[in-house]
């Protein structure tokens, strides 16, 4: 259905990700660098998934064939106005889950698509609304899941997805890591 003319290429290791793409039915392969995931304080939250998805993809300047297509992805938590990341251990991923418990956050995803000539980036934000958890169900999820390497310290996919979030508004995908439906608008628009 889409034939840009490019080979693309998902410059993420995560398998939501891969997953979500495979459901594109385009074909695509998998390539990353390692990027540190820094960026300046004084940027303000919305824009800062922008920023390191936009970072991600520049990791590859220079390297790109003018056959070639990154698709870059970040996501971020924030909840009361602070930025949550990823978790380092189990006693950081209980506090931010404590934190996330009984309240509303926003889940920032950005999507970067950059080839030879151009780079463009699009943001969604959903708000997340989960219920008050308690301390068995947080250290039952993180000694089941290891949610090490999801912002916030949760994947809505999982089980904690299926028993704490009460509702959403926005895009369930974006929540999940990679708002799908900006993918196939970027790489229809390209």
């Amino acid at each position: 259905m889409i034939d840009i003319g490019k080979k693309i290429i998902l410059a993420s290791k995560s398998p939501r990700r891969k997953e979500l793409m495979e459901g594109l039915g385009i074909a695509f392969e998998q390539r990353t660098k390692e990027t540190e995931e820094s960026f300046p304080d004084s940027l303000p939250s919305e824009e800062v998934a922008g920023y390191l998805s936009e970072k991600k993809a520049k990791a590859f300047l220079g390297e790109l064939e003018n056959s070639e297509l990154i698709i870059s992805s970040d996501t971020i938590v924030v909840i009361d106005g602070q930025i949550i990341g990823k978790p380092k251990d189990d006693e950081d991923a209980k506090k931010m889950l404590q934190k996330l418990s009984g309240k509303m956050h926003q889940v920032y995803t950005a999507v970067t698509l950059m080839d030879d000539i151009k780079i463009q980036t699009l943001t969604d934000m959903t708000k997340v609304y989960m219920k008050e958890l308690s301390d068995v169900e947080i250290d039952h999820y993180i000694n089941q899941y290891r949610p090490f390497d999801k912002a916030g310290a949760y994947g809505i996919q999982e089980w904690i997805g299926f028993i704490a979030v009460e509702k959403i508004e926005g895009s369930y995908f974006t929540v999940m890591g990679f708002p799908i439906h900006l993918v196939y608008k970027l790489l229809n628009n390209w």
